[in-house]
């Protein structure tokens, strides 16, 4: 963003925009209940964030026209023409083909990233611009964003996020590090929670077809963090004798892994995954190449 404090306290005047994180995640949260698109870690700095997101088209596809309209509404104030759909009024032919290509929009904006991001920057952006009693451009540039093309990535992308604030400096450890995803996690779990409000919840067994969610055991990415923060820092605890199941399950190169953890947005990578995975990859994003940062042997 701009160059100013998004949150935290600015050192040279001294004030604090703490109340900003807040910001961030209530309308991280609400979005969520919109968007087909779940959060599986997110990372809330001083002045930046990171989202890790995974897109669900197909459940965007399979809703009811009703079902976007009920979602849409949430964060947006319906036209006309679809508030009087809903309550039946419509009588013409052209007039209900006019409401139906306005829902179908909306369905194809759920399941975007782009329009998720707009309608997140944006909020933040005129809050601060109002709080700031300035106008203009709040946010640097464009959102960047890495694609994730298997298990290995995203459990790579999330350590890296959960981790961010400890790898700057600003948190001793995972569960004293505010405004991340593993700290609502943990905090959930001590209260007995199967997950934290409106984040995408693990599932333990990536052949179970019946659950959406992430595919791996909560306890395991617990460990797998913490095993991951004793590496990098040098003022924690050395490894013990074995690694975490999670690592040797997931096939990962030791050394890769803690390179992702600590490197991830330095590397001019567009995608991040294992060398079996980048072919298929290729193809389904019609791209002739693909910068991958590379997470296996």
């Amino acid at each position: 963003m701009r160059r100013c404090f998004l949150c935290g306290i600015d050192p040279y005047t001294e004030q604090s925009f703490e109340h900003r994180r807040e910001w961030i995640k209530q309308k991280l949260y609400a979005l969520s209940q919109v968007y087909c698109i779940d959060i599986c870690a997110y990372a809330i700095m001083s002045n930046h964030y990171h989202l890790v997101v995974h897109i669900n088209r197909d459940k965007a596809q399979t809703l009811s026209n009703h079902d976007v309209v009920e979602r849409w509404q949430q964060e947006h104030n319906l036209p006309s023409l679809v508030s009087r759909w809903l309550s039946g009024l419509l009588t013409s032919d052209a007039e209900i083909e006019a409401c139906l290509l306005i829902i179908d929009s909306w369905r194809s904006r759920l399941w975007n990233l782009s329009w998720f991001m707009k309608e997140l920057n944006f909020d933040i952006a005129c809050q601060a611009n109002r709080e700031d009693e300035c106008k203009g451009h709040f946010w640097e540039s464009r959102f960047k964003s890495q694609a994730l093309l298997d298990e290995q990535a995203l459990a790579a992308a999330m350590a890296y996020v959960d981790l961010n604030p400890l790898r700057a400096g600003i948190a001793s450890t995972p569960e004293t590090a505010e405004y991340t995803s593993i700290q609502a996690r943990l905090a959930a779990l001590n209260n007995q929670q199967e997950t934290a409000p409106c984040l995408h919840p693990f599932i333990g067994n990536p052949t179970n077809e019946r659950l959406d969610g992430i595919p791996f055991r909560l306890m395991d990415y617990i460990e797998l963090v913490d095993w991951t923060a004793r590496q990098f820092r040098e003022n924690k605890a050395s490894l013990n004798s074995t690694n975490p199941p999670i690592l040797q399950r997931l096939n990962l190169n030791q050394r890769n892994w803690l390179k992702a953890c600590t490197e991830l947005e330095r590397k001019r990578s567009t995608a991040v995954g294992c060398i079996g995975t980048i072919e298929r990859a290729r193809r389904s994003l019609n791209k002739k190449r693909i910068h991958l940062f590379r997470l296996d042997g």
